[in-house]
């Protein structure tokens, strides 16, 4: 089951998506080639990605940073990238550019010190930008409960698109990693399950107060889970063409 793209247009241009994803696909495409032996990309990520056992020790915080921008693989960064695109604009749409870029990196500095705490001795290197994206997702989720996702589902030989509630969607992504995290040992490597369920509850908990500001329950009441303006059409073909972007609106601390 894989996102493709949502039903719900962002209302400016965003900047910051459009930043942070520039920002991991070149820097992927520097170290992937700067690097060319096991070795010399081992001390590279030694450098950059986060320790578990070193941050406990007051070592490299700036890694709590820097791991964000660093990926494992072209097919994990081009997971992250996918879902960063398809609910990061409506989030920076909503809290405005700068206070979306500072919601992003404390979603993700959250995350990797919630992995931290699940195998603080740990001396494998934890990088990628998922736990700040699964931040994202989390606010997407208060924000937009109801917005249609499309997503594609494989079962062998049978290929369908279908749009489901976001709150399916996010809430299976959610489950996974906890049935993930519960039957897997952090301090082996592999999938970041701590981070991920901790930066997605980080990042519902940061967008309580723009969630309140836009009325709470009344808001939810008054847009039915859905997105405060029409949805993106889309045409029959099987490729559409996709439109982002809705009329300009004034920006604000928080997008208002």
């Amino acid at each position: 089951m894989f996102p493709l793209r949502d039903h719900n247009p962002s209302g400016r241009t965003p900047y910051v998506v459009y930043l942070l994803m520039a920002a991991n696909i070149l820097g992927y495409l520097w170290y992937s080639t700067s690097f060319p032996t096991d070795r010399s990309m081992a001390l590279f990520y030694a450098t950059f990605a986060a320790v578990p056992r070193e941050i406990m020790m007051g070592e490299a915080p700036l890694t709590l940073l820097t791991s964000m921008f660093i990926h494992g693989g072209i097919m994990h960064l081009a997971g992250n990238m996918l879902f960063l695109w398809i609910f990061g604009d409506n989030m920076e749409d909503e809290m405005g550019h700068l206070p979306f870029l500072l919601f992003y990196l404390v979603s993700g500095v959250g995350a990797t010190l919630v992995h931290v705490m699940s195998a603080p001795m740990s001396n494998v290197p934890l990088v990628g930008a998922s736990g700040a994206i699964a931040g994202v997702m989390g606010g997407y989720l208060l924000m937009f409960p109801k917005a249609r996702v499309d997503i594609l589902i494989i079962l062998i030989i049978f290929f369908r698109i279908i749009p489901i509630p976001a709150f399916i969607m996010l809430g299976l992504w959610l489950a996974m990693q906890f049935f993930g995290g519960l039957n897997a040992d952090p301090n082996l490597g592999g999938v970041a399950y701590w981070a991920h369920a901790g930066g997605f509850f980080i990042g519902l908990a940061l967008t309580v107060p723009l969630w309140l500001k836009r009325g709470g329950p009344r808001y939810w009441s008054r847009t039915h889970g859905q997105p405060p303006h029409p949805e993106t059409t889309y045409s029959a073909s099987r490729i559409p063409r996709v439109a982002r972007n809705l009329p300009r609106r004034p920006s604000g601390p928080w997008g208002k």
